[in-house]
């Protein structure tokens, strides 16, 4: 049997829906009674951090059209179901738009705000894969709140004190 040969961009979208899941994971874990928890003065409340996930893949949209422009962040919807099934709708959104995107597209320069006024020339995959990464490490913030709050942590990419490897 011949062995296929991958694309970036089919990498990028086998490697983004295992992250979605894995997320969606942790978010369903989370117990909704403390959706507005928030372990320390600096820190955001769980409810915004989540809601990172959600304008997250939103940005794709931006990616996409090759210049991301810096909005005023959405308020987070008022129940933790709610964000889930945003996420979850915005996730299939998001795949459908990468898709749609050419190897050439894939691959091409934008423009990506890089500090205040300042603005670089980025390829979009390099882009997309940037906040493909910001993902994963809001979800780390999250599985800490998710201890604090007495929620048990489900394996991520190894076994947890929760969800150990039998």
């Amino acid at each position: 049997m011949a062995q296929q040969t991958l694309t970036e961009k089919d990498m990028y979208l086998q490697s983004l829906e295992r992250e979605f899941q894995t997320t969606l994971k942790v978010l369903k874990a989370y117990p909704a009674e403390q959706f507005d928890f928030k372990p320390h003065p600096k820190s955001l409340p769980a409810r915004d951090l989540m809601w990172m996930f959600v304008v997250g893949a939103a940005i794709t949209e931006d990616v996409v059209k090759g210049v991301i422009e810096m909005h005023e962040m959405p308020k987070p919807p008022k129940t933790l179901r709610e964000l889930i099934e945003a996420y979850q709708a915005m996730h299939a959104k998001r795949l459908q738009l990468v898709k749609g995107l050419s190897d050439a597209q894939y691959n091409t320069l934008i423009k990506m705000p890089a500090g205040k006024d300042k603005v670089m020339d980025l390829r979009r995959a390099d882009a997309l894969w940037f906040f493909a990464m910001d993902a994963i490490h809001h979800r780390g913030q999250l599985s800490v709140y998710l201890r604090m709050v007495g929620g048990k942590v489900p394996s991520i990419y190894g076994p947890s004190a929760d969800e150990p490897w039998n």
